[in-house]
């Protein structure tokens, strides 16, 4: 368990530093500007993490503080995004800026979210859906709790709730054994059986696996031929399509759903926290986690973090987040953000 649960904050993570570089840019533009397999190309060879895997490691370190309170869980992940957001961070989403502001000027964090179906819901709680993997009920709880803090629409608990199952169902099963289509769509069909859109989702996706499409194809067979948009009804399907079509191998399943372009980052951080949570941290290619060069947020911070966690559910009772150097987040971030601008006015050049 401790591996399968370090698998997907470490997948979490290379799934965000890969697929960064390449966010908002359509497949046939990523192909002809960085041809070739996947490798980290945020900065000199290397790569850094952006909010989707903050957000999840502080659902990790609300679920260290309080793992049997809902309520109190979504406190101290407000705190977290208050301070996360004080830090002045790059790239946020428009729900979750708002959200952030909302929790600044007093509103109490079950009434900060807006109406959105955006990814932040979806990118922050794998590590919810293996934790309680034995136990449906909670997991859903602490899924609205974190759903609500930022976004409102109900497709966007749909589709959170979607990666925690199946990041819960990947933690307990055998990684050499793909499961059968029919269960898997019986599992997502069984969260909103009376949301019409989220069933016929469920449709295409045992039609494109009976098809053996790839992972590109299905996403275009979404409308997403110019790459994955910030939906949430886009992005989680087609990430769950990716880890079931290539069950078991971390590397083909991140690099294909990397390959549909559009919202990167997001996409390949859920794919890949799904895929780690089915082959462990183990099972994550280790240049692809060695080329991860960041601090104070780093991979051995994650490690930890994930590591504590498991120990948390093997002695029952909290055990209190991991401290680091929180401060040095205002310096990390003004770095981070001149490359992002570096990368903006890169993109303004051939080839187009």
């Amino acid at each position: 368990m401790t591996d399968r649960l370090t698998g997907i904050l470490l997948g979490t993570a290379v799934g965000d530093a890969l697929g960064l570089p390449a966010e908002g840019i359509s497949p046939r533009r990523r192909r002809r500007w960085w041809p070739g397999p996947w490798r980290h190309r945020f900065l000199l060879g290397r790569g850094m993490i952006s909010d989707d895997t903050e957000h999840s490691l502080f659902v990790t370190q609300a679920l260290l503080q309080h793992p049997d309170a809902p309520e109190a869980f979504q406190r101290r992940l407000a705190w977290s995004l208050r301070w996360w957001f004080a830090s002045l961070p790059a790239g946020i989403g428009r729900a979750t800026l708002r959200a952030c502001v909302k929790l600044w000027v007093g509103f109490p964090p079950a009434r900060s979210g807006v109406f959105s179906a955006g990814n932040g819901p979806a990118m922050r709680v794998a590590m919810i859906g293996g934790y309680f993997y034995n136990d449906p009920d909670a997991m859903e709880q602490f899924v609205k709790a974190s759903t609500e803090l930022t976004h409102r629409d109900p497709r966007a608990a749909t589709g959170a709730l979607a990666v925690a199952r199946l990041a819960g169902w990947a933690v307990e099963h055998d990684a050499t054994k793909a499961p059968k289509i029919e269960s898997i769509s019986e599992l997502l069909g069984s969260l909103v059986p009376d949301d019409t859109e989220w069933c016929e989702l469920i449709e295409k996706i045992v039609a494109a696996h009976q098809d053996q499409l790839p992972v590109v194809e299905f996403a275009a067979s979404l409308g997403l031929e110019k790459g994955v948009t910030g939906y949430i009804y886009h992005t989680v399907p087609v990430a769950i399509y990716s880890w079931f079509h290539h069950y078991g191998d971390f590397r083909e399943t991140l690099s294909a759903v990397l390959d549909c372009g559009g919202d990167t980052d997001t996409v390949g951080a859920i794919a890949a926290a799904l895929a780690g949570a089915t082959v462990g941290g183990e099972g994550i290619p280790p240049e692809w986690l060695a080329g991860i060069c960041d601090w104070p947020r780093s991979v051995s911070l994650l490690r930890r973090a994930a590591e504590r966690l498991e120990e948390q559910m093997r002695i029952g009772y909290p055990q209190g987040p991991v401290h680091y150097c929180w401060p040095a987040m205002i310096p990390r971030n003004l770095f981070f953000l001149a490359v992002v601008l570096c990368h903006g006015f890169r993109r303004l050049g051939p080839p187009y």
